[in-house]
Protein backbone atom coordinates (compact mmCIF):
# COMPACT_ATOMS: atom_id res chain seq x y z
CA UNK A 1 0.00 0.00 0.00
CA UNK A 2 1.86 2.93 -1.60
CA UNK A 3 1.47 7.06 -1.17
CA UNK A 4 3.55 8.37 -4.38
CA UNK A 5 6.00 4.70 -3.84
CA UNK A 6 5.94 4.94 -0.13
CA UNK A 7 4.39 2.09 2.21
CA UNK A 8 1.25 3.28 4.77
CA UNK A 9 -0.89 1.40 6.64
CA UNK A 10 -4.85 2.28 5.47
CA UNK A 11 -7.66 2.08 7.90
CA UNK A 12 -10.60 0.26 7.67
CA UNK A 13 -13.12 2.92 6.59
CA UNK A 14 -11.92 4.53 2.91
CA UNK A 15 -13.40 6.60 0.91
CA UNK A 16 -11.96 7.16 -3.04
CA UNK A 17 -11.46 10.78 -3.67
CA UNK A 18 -11.63 11.95 -7.16
CA UNK A 19 -10.47 15.84 -7.29
CA UNK A 20 -8.22 17.72 -9.88
CA UNK A 21 -7.99 20.47 -7.66
CA UNK A 22 -5.13 19.06 -5.17
CA UNK A 23 -1.06 19.79 -4.74
CA UNK A 24 1.36 20.54 -6.38
CA UNK A 25 -1.51 22.24 -8.33
CA UNK A 26 -1.72 25.97 -6.83
CA UNK A 27 -3.48 29.44 -8.11
CA UNK A 28 -6.74 28.07 -6.80
CA UNK A 29 -8.66 28.31 -3.00
CA UNK A 30 -10.59 24.82 -4.09
CA UNK A 31 -7.52 23.38 -3.42
CA UNK A 32 -7.79 23.73 0.47
CA UNK A 33 -11.40 21.82 0.37
CA UNK A 34 -9.92 18.72 -1.02
CA UNK A 35 -6.61 19.33 0.66
CA UNK A 36 -8.12 19.50 4.10
CA UNK A 37 -10.53 16.84 4.12
CA UNK A 38 -8.00 14.24 3.40
CA UNK A 39 -5.63 15.97 6.01
CA UNK A 40 -8.22 15.83 8.55
CA UNK A 41 -10.64 12.81 7.79
CA UNK A 42 -8.25 9.61 9.38
CA UNK A 43 -9.26 11.27 12.51
CA UNK A 44 -12.71 10.50 12.11
CA UNK A 45 -11.92 6.62 11.02
CA UNK A 46 -11.81 7.51 7.47
CA UNK A 47 -8.77 6.63 5.17
CA UNK A 48 -8.58 9.03 1.94
CA UNK A 49 -7.51 7.41 -1.21
CA UNK A 50 -6.90 10.67 -3.53
CA UNK A 51 -7.32 10.17 -7.46
CA UNK A 52 -5.73 13.48 -9.13
CA UNK A 53 -4.76 14.61 -12.56
CA UNK A 54 -0.94 14.11 -13.35
CA UNK A 55 0.91 17.38 -12.89
CA UNK A 56 1.92 17.95 -16.43
CA UNK A 57 -2.38 18.95 -16.46
CA UNK A 58 -1.70 21.93 -14.17
CA UNK A 59 -1.21 25.27 -15.46
CA UNK A 60 0.26 26.76 -12.14
CA UNK A 61 2.31 24.23 -10.02
CA UNK A 62 4.42 24.33 -7.09
CA UNK A 63 5.57 22.17 -4.20
CA UNK A 64 4.97 24.67 -1.82
CA UNK A 65 1.52 22.45 -0.19
CA UNK A 66 3.12 19.56 -0.83
CA UNK A 67 4.45 18.76 2.54
CA UNK A 68 0.45 19.02 3.78
CA UNK A 69 -0.35 16.05 2.30
CA UNK A 70 -0.52 13.53 5.37
CA UNK A 71 2.44 10.56 4.58
CA UNK A 72 -1.21 7.85 5.28
CA UNK A 73 -2.27 9.61 2.34
CA UNK A 74 -2.63 7.21 -0.72
CA UNK A 75 -2.49 9.97 -4.12
CA UNK A 76 -2.85 8.02 -7.54
CA UNK A 77 -1.85 11.29 -10.15
CA UNK A 78 -3.57 9.63 -13.93
CA UNK A 79 -2.64 10.65 -17.25
CA UNK A 80 -3.89 14.07 -17.84
CA UNK A 81 -3.27 16.64 -20.66
CA UNK A 82 -4.20 20.02 -20.83
CA UNK A 83 -6.50 20.64 -24.43
CA UNK A 84 -5.15 24.17 -24.72
CA UNK A 85 -1.41 23.56 -23.57
CA UNK A 86 -0.76 20.08 -24.99
CA UNK A 87 -3.30 19.08 -28.06
CA UNK A 88 -4.03 22.83 -29.58
CA UNK A 89 -2.01 23.91 -32.96
CA UNK A 90 -0.77 27.30 -32.66
CA UNK A 91 -2.67 27.95 -29.76
CA UNK A 92 -6.04 26.44 -31.63
CA UNK A 93 -7.93 23.79 -31.25
CA UNK A 94 -11.19 22.06 -32.23
CA UNK A 95 -13.88 22.73 -29.34
CA UNK A 96 -15.02 19.01 -29.05
CA UNK A 97 -11.47 18.56 -27.50
CA UNK A 98 -12.12 20.36 -24.43
CA UNK A 99 -15.74 19.29 -23.34
CA UNK A 100 -17.26 19.45 -21.08
CA UNK A 101 -13.50 21.56 -20.21
CA UNK A 102 -9.78 21.70 -21.22
CA UNK A 103 -8.71 18.25 -19.05
CA UNK A 104 -11.66 15.45 -20.47
CA UNK A 105 -8.41 13.35 -20.99
CA UNK A 106 -8.10 12.63 -17.47
CA UNK A 107 -11.37 10.24 -17.81
CA UNK A 108 -8.99 8.33 -19.94
CA UNK A 109 -6.64 7.64 -17.52
CA UNK A 110 -8.63 8.21 -14.53
CA UNK A 111 -11.52 5.66 -14.83
CA UNK A 112 -9.11 2.55 -15.25
CA UNK A 113 -7.08 3.97 -12.93
CA UNK A 114 -9.89 4.33 -10.38
CA UNK A 115 -11.12 0.87 -11.01
CA UNK A 116 -7.59 -0.83 -9.72
CA UNK A 117 -7.57 1.52 -6.48
CA UNK A 118 -11.05 0.36 -6.09
CA UNK A 119 -10.40 -3.54 -6.26
CA UNK A 120 -6.66 -2.99 -4.29
CA UNK A 121 -7.99 -0.74 -1.64
CA UNK A 122 -12.03 -1.98 -1.77
CA UNK A 123 -13.39 2.04 -0.78
CA UNK A 124 -16.82 1.93 1.02
CA UNK A 125 -17.64 5.38 -0.73
CA UNK A 126 -16.58 7.74 -3.95
CA UNK A 127 -16.25 11.36 -3.45
CA UNK A 128 -15.99 13.79 -6.26
CA UNK A 129 -15.56 17.48 -6.03
CA UNK A 130 -16.29 20.38 -9.24
CA UNK A 131 -15.36 22.53 -10.41
CA UNK A 132 -13.88 20.16 -13.15
CA UNK A 133 -16.53 18.81 -14.77
CA UNK A 134 -14.55 15.54 -15.32
CA UNK A 135 -14.15 14.93 -12.09
CA UNK A 136 -18.18 14.18 -11.69
CA UNK A 137 -17.98 12.25 -15.24
CA UNK A 138 -15.40 10.35 -13.46
CA UNK A 139 -16.96 9.75 -10.67
CA UNK A 140 -20.68 8.79 -12.75
CA UNK A 141 -18.19 6.24 -14.66
CA UNK A 142 -17.11 4.35 -11.38
CA UNK A 143 -20.29 4.17 -10.06
CA UNK A 144 -21.71 2.43 -12.54
CA UNK A 145 -18.87 -0.11 -12.87
CA UNK A 146 -18.75 -0.91 -9.35
CA UNK A 147 -21.94 0.14 -7.93
CA UNK A 148 -20.72 2.03 -4.84
CA UNK A 149 -22.12 4.82 -3.04
CA UNK A 150 -21.50 7.95 -4.59
CA UNK A 151 -21.09 11.81 -3.10
CA UNK A 152 -21.17 14.11 -5.49
CA UNK A 153 -19.20 17.64 -4.50
CA UNK A 154 -20.74 20.07 -6.53
CA UNK A 155 -20.33 23.59 -4.09
CA UNK A 156 -22.01 25.72 -6.59
CA UNK A 157 -24.42 25.14 -9.10
CA UNK A 158 -23.22 23.80 -12.32
CA UNK A 159 -25.20 26.15 -14.68
CA UNK A 160 -26.63 28.89 -14.24
CA UNK A 161 -28.52 31.11 -16.46
CA UNK A 162 -26.00 32.12 -19.15
CA UNK A 163 -23.65 30.18 -18.04
CA UNK A 164 -21.75 28.00 -19.33
CA UNK A 165 -22.08 31.04 -22.23
CA UNK A 166 -20.91 28.81 -24.67
CA UNK A 167 -23.69 26.78 -26.36
CA UNK A 168 -21.55 23.42 -26.43
CA UNK A 169 -20.01 23.42 -22.80
CA UNK A 170 -23.42 24.72 -21.59
CA UNK A 171 -24.93 21.50 -23.33
CA UNK A 172 -22.41 19.43 -21.68
CA UNK A 173 -22.81 20.76 -18.29
CA UNK A 174 -26.49 20.43 -18.29
CA UNK A 175 -25.64 16.74 -19.23
CA UNK A 176 -23.48 15.84 -16.72
CA UNK A 177 -25.09 18.24 -14.24
CA UNK A 178 -28.50 16.02 -14.85
CA UNK A 179 -26.49 12.72 -14.84
CA UNK A 180 -25.31 13.88 -11.04
CA UNK A 181 -28.08 14.24 -9.97
CA UNK A 182 -29.85 11.50 -11.09
CA UNK A 183 -27.30 8.75 -9.49
CA UNK A 184 -24.99 9.67 -6.79
CA UNK A 185 -26.25 9.10 -3.33
CA UNK A 186 -25.87 12.62 -2.05
CA UNK A 187 -25.03 16.04 -3.70
CA UNK A 188 -23.52 18.59 -1.58
CA UNK A 189 -23.45 21.97 -1.89
CA UNK A 190 -21.38 24.69 0.12
CA UNK A 191 -24.34 26.87 0.50
CA UNK A 192 -28.33 27.46 0.99
CA UNK A 193 -28.83 29.04 -2.11
CA UNK A 194 -27.24 26.61 -3.99
CA UNK A 195 -29.44 23.53 -2.26
CA UNK A 196 -32.46 25.34 -2.86
CA UNK A 197 -31.50 26.35 -6.52
CA UNK A 198 -31.33 22.74 -7.04
CA UNK A 199 -34.38 21.53 -5.48
CA UNK A 200 -36.17 24.20 -7.72
CA UNK A 201 -34.22 22.79 -10.96
CA UNK A 202 -35.59 18.92 -10.07
CA UNK A 203 -38.32 19.17 -8.22
CA UNK A 204 -38.84 15.39 -8.50
CA UNK A 205 -35.44 14.90 -6.82
CA UNK A 206 -35.71 13.90 -2.68
CA UNK A 207 -34.57 16.79 -1.08
CA UNK A 208 -32.59 14.05 1.44
CA UNK A 209 -30.30 13.95 -1.32
CA UNK A 210 -28.90 17.58 -1.25
CA UNK A 211 -26.42 18.29 1.81
CA UNK A 212 -24.72 21.29 3.50
CA UNK A 213 -21.22 21.08 3.94
CA UNK A 214 -20.05 24.78 3.62
CA UNK A 215 -16.43 25.83 2.87
CA UNK A 216 -14.31 27.08 5.55
CA UNK A 217 -10.57 28.20 6.92
CA UNK A 218 -7.80 25.95 8.14
CA UNK A 219 -6.20 27.41 11.51
CA UNK A 220 -3.01 25.23 11.39
CA UNK A 221 -2.51 27.32 8.36
CA UNK A 222 -2.95 30.42 10.14
CA UNK A 223 -0.72 29.57 13.20
CA UNK A 224 1.33 29.10 10.87
CA UNK A 225 1.24 31.84 8.97
CA UNK A 226 1.65 34.07 12.47
CA UNK A 227 4.51 32.84 13.62
CA UNK A 228 5.98 34.88 10.54
CA UNK A 229 7.82 38.42 11.09
CA UNK A 230 4.88 41.35 10.94
CA UNK A 231 5.69 43.30 7.78
CA UNK A 232 6.95 46.81 9.12
CA UNK A 233 3.70 49.49 9.73
CA UNK A 234 2.68 51.33 6.85
CA UNK A 235 1.36 55.00 7.42
CA UNK A 236 -1.28 53.97 5.03
CA UNK A 237 -4.17 51.58 5.08
CA UNK A 238 -3.76 48.75 3.03
CA UNK A 239 -7.11 47.14 1.59
CA UNK A 240 -6.61 43.77 -0.04
CA UNK A 241 -7.83 41.35 -2.36
CA UNK A 242 -6.75 37.99 -2.67
CA UNK A 243 -7.59 35.65 -5.45
CA UNK A 244 -9.21 35.83 -8.83
CA UNK A 245 -11.20 38.52 -9.82
CA UNK A 246 -14.23 37.40 -12.45
CA UNK A 247 -14.44 40.17 -15.12
CA UNK A 248 -18.50 38.90 -14.82
CA UNK A 249 -18.85 37.64 -11.22
CA UNK A 250 -16.95 40.64 -9.55
CA UNK A 251 -16.78 42.82 -12.09
CA UNK A 252 -14.66 45.42 -10.54
CA UNK A 253 -15.89 48.78 -12.42
CA UNK A 254 -17.98 50.61 -10.21
CA UNK A 255 -15.61 50.34 -7.28
CA UNK A 256 -12.84 51.57 -9.61
CA UNK A 257 -15.31 54.15 -10.47
CA UNK A 258 -16.16 54.77 -6.79
CA UNK A 259 -12.22 55.72 -5.82
CA UNK A 260 -11.66 57.57 -8.71
CA UNK A 261 -14.69 59.82 -7.14
CA UNK A 262 -12.88 60.07 -4.04
CA UNK A 263 -9.92 60.56 -5.40
CA UNK A 264 -11.45 63.27 -7.33
CA UNK A 265 -12.78 65.06 -3.94
CA UNK A 266 -9.46 64.28 -1.87
CA UNK A 267 -11.28 62.21 0.22
CA UNK A 268 -8.89 59.13 -0.84
CA UNK A 269 -5.00 60.11 -1.17
CA UNK A 270 -2.00 58.23 -2.79
CA UNK A 271 0.42 57.41 -0.06
CA UNK A 272 -2.29 56.91 2.72
CA UNK A 273 -4.43 54.24 0.96
CA UNK A 274 -3.95 51.36 -1.37
CA UNK A 275 -6.05 48.48 -2.56
CA UNK A 276 -3.77 45.62 -3.22
CA UNK A 277 -5.10 42.83 -5.79
CA UNK A 278 -3.65 39.60 -5.81
CA UNK A 279 -3.14 36.98 -7.85
CA UNK A 280 -6.62 38.35 -9.96
CA UNK A 281 -5.80 36.14 -13.04
CA UNK A 282 -6.92 38.75 -15.32
CA UNK A 283 -4.39 41.59 -14.54
CA UNK A 284 -4.21 42.79 -18.15
CA UNK A 285 -7.78 43.19 -18.31
CA UNK A 286 -7.71 45.00 -14.49
CA UNK A 287 -4.87 47.62 -15.62
CA UNK A 288 -6.86 48.90 -18.68
CA UNK A 289 -9.63 49.78 -16.82
CA UNK A 290 -7.46 51.59 -14.33
CA UNK A 291 -5.20 53.14 -16.44
CA UNK A 292 -8.75 54.43 -17.93
CA UNK A 293 -9.52 55.91 -14.73
CA UNK A 294 -6.41 57.77 -13.34
CA UNK A 295 -6.39 55.71 -10.63
CA UNK A 296 -3.21 53.65 -10.90
CA UNK A 297 -1.29 55.41 -8.05
CA UNK A 298 -4.32 53.98 -5.61
CA UNK A 299 -4.23 50.61 -6.75
CA UNK A 300 -1.54 48.10 -6.58
CA UNK A 301 -1.80 44.41 -8.88
CA UNK A 302 -0.12 41.80 -6.88
CA UNK A 303 1.30 38.70 -8.35
CA UNK A 304 0.72 35.21 -6.75
CA UNK A 305 2.11 34.37 -3.60
CA UNK A 306 2.54 31.07 -1.68
CA UNK A 307 -0.55 30.21 0.02
CA UNK A 308 1.31 30.81 3.49
CA UNK A 309 2.11 34.36 2.48
CA UNK A 310 -1.33 35.02 1.43
CA UNK A 311 -2.32 34.37 4.89
CA UNK A 312 0.23 36.03 5.86
CA UNK A 313 -0.70 39.00 4.08
CA UNK A 314 -4.53 38.87 5.33
CA UNK A 315 -3.44 38.95 9.20
CA UNK A 316 -1.25 42.20 8.81
CA UNK A 317 -4.24 43.66 6.52
CA UNK A 318 -5.89 47.29 7.15
CA UNK A 319 -8.34 45.75 5.80
CA UNK A 320 -9.77 42.77 3.35
CA UNK A 321 -12.18 43.07 0.50
CA UNK A 322 -14.69 40.72 -0.84
CA UNK A 323 -15.85 41.08 -4.17
CA UNK A 324 -19.43 38.51 -5.15
CA UNK A 325 -22.06 40.06 -8.11
CA UNK A 326 -25.35 39.28 -7.52
CA UNK A 327 -25.28 36.55 -10.71
CA UNK A 328 -23.58 34.81 -7.78
CA UNK A 329 -26.43 34.73 -5.11
CA UNK A 330 -25.95 31.01 -4.09
CA UNK A 331 -22.26 31.39 -3.76
CA UNK A 332 -19.68 32.47 -1.06
CA UNK A 333 -16.60 33.14 -1.89
CA UNK A 334 -14.23 30.23 -0.04
CA UNK A 335 -11.92 32.43 1.15
CA UNK A 336 -14.78 34.76 3.35
CA UNK A 337 -14.09 32.33 5.92
CA UNK A 338 -10.17 32.72 5.98
CA UNK A 339 -11.10 36.58 6.03
CA UNK A 340 -12.90 35.72 9.17
CA UNK A 341 -10.15 34.00 10.56
CA UNK A 342 -7.98 36.48 9.75
CA UNK A 343 -10.42 39.47 12.33
CA UNK A 344 -9.44 41.96 10.04
CA UNK A 345 -12.19 44.44 8.99
CA UNK A 346 -13.85 43.05 5.71
CA UNK A 347 -15.45 45.62 3.22
CA UNK A 348 -18.25 43.28 1.35
CA UNK A 349 -19.43 44.91 -2.14
CA UNK A 350 -22.14 41.90 -2.98
CA UNK A 351 -25.98 42.02 -3.13
CA UNK A 352 -27.37 42.26 0.34
CA UNK A 353 -29.75 39.26 -0.27
CA UNK A 354 -27.34 37.16 -1.32
CA UNK A 355 -25.57 34.43 0.69
CA UNK A 356 -22.15 36.14 0.83
CA UNK A 357 -24.47 38.50 2.65
CA UNK A 358 -26.06 36.58 4.86
CA UNK A 359 -22.84 34.72 6.26
CA UNK A 360 -21.41 37.95 6.84
CA UNK A 361 -24.21 39.54 8.66
CA UNK A 362 -24.43 36.11 10.44
CA UNK A 363 -21.04 36.58 12.05
CA UNK A 364 -21.94 40.04 12.96
CA UNK A 365 -20.48 42.19 9.98
CA UNK A 366 -22.73 44.90 8.35
CA UNK A 367 -20.07 46.42 6.09
CA UNK A 368 -22.11 45.96 3.08
CA UNK A 369 -22.83 47.32 -0.32
CA UNK A 370 -23.98 46.29 -3.74
CA UNK A 371 -21.27 45.88 -6.20
CA UNK A 372 -22.69 47.44 -8.96
CA UNK A 373 -23.56 50.73 -7.20
CA UNK A 374 -20.95 53.40 -7.47
CA UNK A 375 -22.52 55.89 -5.07
CA UNK A 376 -23.48 53.07 -2.71
CA UNK A 377 -19.53 51.79 -2.71
CA UNK A 378 -18.47 55.31 -2.41
CA UNK A 379 -20.47 55.79 1.13
CA UNK A 380 -19.41 52.46 2.03
CA UNK A 381 -15.80 52.82 1.70
CA UNK A 382 -15.78 56.34 3.63
CA UNK A 383 -17.66 54.52 6.19
CA UNK A 384 -16.04 51.24 6.40
CA UNK A 385 -12.33 54.05 6.63
CA UNK A 386 -13.76 55.84 9.04
CA UNK A 387 -14.60 52.62 11.33
CA UNK A 388 -11.18 51.31 10.62
CA UNK A 389 -9.48 54.41 11.89
CA UNK A 390 -11.60 54.40 15.09
CA UNK A 391 -11.00 50.69 15.94
CA UNK A 392 -14.48 49.86 15.33
CA UNK A 393 -14.67 47.75 12.34
CA UNK A 394 -17.28 44.83 13.30
CA UNK A 395 -15.15 41.58 13.75
CA UNK A 396 -16.11 37.88 13.56
CA UNK A 397 -16.47 36.66 17.07
CA UNK A 398 -13.98 33.24 18.12
CA UNK A 399 -16.75 31.44 18.52
CA UNK A 400 -18.52 32.07 15.05
CA UNK A 401 -14.20 31.05 13.42
CA UNK A 402 -14.48 28.39 15.44
CA UNK A 403 -17.47 27.28 13.96
CA UNK A 404 -15.97 27.70 10.76
CA UNK A 405 -12.89 25.72 10.22
CA UNK A 406 -12.42 23.04 8.10
CA UNK A 407 -12.01 20.61 10.84
CA UNK A 408 -15.06 20.95 11.89
CA UNK A 409 -16.25 20.85 8.09
CA UNK A 410 -14.38 17.39 8.26
CA UNK A 411 -16.49 16.27 10.76
CA UNK A 412 -19.49 16.47 9.26
CA UNK A 413 -18.38 15.05 6.16
CA UNK A 414 -17.64 12.16 8.22
CA UNK A 415 -20.55 11.87 9.62
CA UNK A 416 -21.86 11.88 5.92
CA UNK A 417 -19.63 9.27 4.89
CA UNK A 418 -20.69 7.00 7.84
CA UNK A 419 -24.55 7.28 7.29
CA UNK A 420 -23.81 5.96 3.46
CA UNK A 421 -21.61 3.64 3.83
CA UNK A 422 -23.99 2.01 6.94
CA UNK A 423 -26.25 1.54 3.67
CA UNK A 424 -23.75 -0.58 1.77
CA UNK A 425 -23.93 -0.61 -2.40
CA UNK A 426 -27.30 0.78 -3.34
CA UNK A 427 -29.16 1.11 -6.94
CA UNK A 428 -28.56 4.57 -8.70
CA UNK A 429 -29.64 7.62 -7.17
CA UNK A 430 -30.19 5.86 -3.92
Amino acid sequence: MVKDGAPVQLADKRVLMIAYHYPPMRGSSGIQRTLKFSQYLPEFGWQPIVLSAHPRAFPNKGDDQLGDIPGTVVVERAFALDTARHLSFKGRYVGWMALPDRWVSWWLGAVPAGLRLIRRYRPQVIWSTYPIATAHLIALALRRLTGLPWIADLRDPMTDEGYPNNPLTRRAYLWIEKKTIANCTRAVCTTPGAIQTYLRRFPNVPPERFCLIENGFDEENFASAASDPAPARQDKLVLVHSGVIYPSERDPGPLFDALAALKADGRLVAGKFELLLRATGHDEYLAKMIDERGIGDLITLAPHVAYRVALSEMLNAGGLLILQASNCNHQVPAKLYEYLRARRPVLALTDTIGDTAATLRAAGIDTIAPLDDKDAIVKAIVRFLALVESGTAPLATPETIAANSRHARTGRLAALLDAIAARGPTPEGN
